[in-house]
């Protein structure tokens, strides 16, 4: 099996047919801070959408012309403030360190815009009760881009496969999130400080939370145990290399997840996401970007249920609806992509979760006591 890049794909791209929902120039977007390549997933998606990708900022050159690279017709602005300040930008993307994310977001709703971030979206109860009440004083919509859910398409298609009733009632969801760390020295020192990045179960397990509550289609959850570690990489004590966390969400159903650092390097892809869902009349398997030592593409569905076994090759199916939704929300405000609540439910739970960790390692464990 030919071994894939060690790189993250950051801009993955609808294999399926995407249909713009807006004008040309109807929908500008300015792009600030490029600290995280999501942000090129997420202007990709975007722009498939009909979005006009128009400025772009960094305080760092290189970044911006990059940037500008896989985006030819984006213009480099001369500061942050040349975005905040235009009238014409009808939503601002960024992917700054995670600890910056929230008083960019509060400044974009203040200036006006529709805000777009990373994930995580912020990463304290304090930033989140300021986002809330921006949100809340201004009318304007703080989006997260939670990918391993929304630019998956094997995670789109299994969403819809619940909503036909694919296996009855959902009982059970279980995540496995595993990242790869890759050379050490090419990772930003905010990479290994968990003041900046928030923790691994608020940077990585955000995304599962998300997806656990959108599968098991919960409003919200409980945390039941949580638990972080630093096994193999003492040299950076404030960096967390695994975790893990069970939940039982507000309508009965159970979650659990695993978030690492751990991915092998002989694996062919990043990490080999999975999501296994129960329902009463059967269960899905999501594998989202590998299926190990069997096909080097992702987006493969399993499926048991009382017809029989299946197997759907998701790629090219269904696209990635959520951006398209997300643009007619900013121009129509409706909350038909993810309604505000949820996106913010999703961090909440992981700030929760962080802060309730128990932390164990090579010398036992403790309670954080965050």
């Amino acid at each position: 099996m030919q071994k894939k890049s060690d790189g993250q794909n950051y801009a993955p791209r609808s294999q399926g047919k995407t249909v713009p929902v807006a004008a040309p120039g109807e929908f500008r977007v300015g792009v600030m801070a490029l600290d995280h390549g999501h942000i090129y997933g997420m202007c990709n998606g975007l722009a498939e959408a009909g979005a006009e990708i128009a400025l772009v900022w960094d305080p760092d050159p290189e970044k911006t012309l990059a940037f500008q690279k896989a985006f030819p017709q984006v213009r480099i602005a001369r500061s942050r403030d040349e975005i905040l300040e235009n009238g014409d930008i009808r939503l601002i993307a960024c992917a700054a360190v995670p600890g910056d994310r929230c008083d960019l977001g509060v400044a974009a709703l203040r200036s006006g815009h529709d805000f777009f971030v990373d994930k995580p979206p912020l990463i304290t109860r304090e930033q989140l009760k300021q986002a809330r009440e921006a949100v809340w004083e201004t009318g304007r919509k703080y989006g997260v881009y939670y990918s391993e859910r929304l630019h998956v398409e094997a995670a789109v298609r299994a969403g819809e496969l619940l909503q036909e009733g694919a296996i009855g009632r959902v009982v059970q969801v279980m995540g496995w999130g595993p990242h790869r760390v890759g050379p050490v020295s090419g990772r930003p020192d905010w990479f290994f400080d968990k003041s900046r990045y928030g923790g691994i179960l608020v940077d990585i397990g955000c995304h599962q939370i998300e997806q656990i509550l959108t599968f098991a289609g919960a409003e919200g959850a409980r945390i039941a145990h949580s638990r972080v570690a630093n096994f193999a990489h003492e040299e950076h004590p404030r960096f967390e290399d695994f975790g893990d966390v069970n939940l039982i969400c507000d309508n009965g159903a159970a979650g659990y997840f695993r978030v690492d650092w751990f991915t092998p390097s002989g694996l062919g892809a990043w990490g080999d996401g999975r999501t296994l869902i129960l329902g009463t009349e059967g269960y899905i398997e999501i594998r989202k970007y590998i299926d190990v030592a069997s096909d080097a593409e992702g987006d493969h569905i399993y499926l048991a249920d009382r017809k029989g076994e299946h197997h759907i090759r998701a790629a090219g199916t269904c696209g990635f609806p959520f951006f398209g939704r997300f643009i007619r929300d900013c121009l129509d405000r409706t909350e038909m992509a993810m309604t505000q609540e949820h996106a913010f439910a999703a961090v909440e739970l992981a700030i929760e979760a962080q802060e309730r960790a128990w932390s164990s390692g090579t010398d036992g464990y403790r309670e954080t006591g965050e």
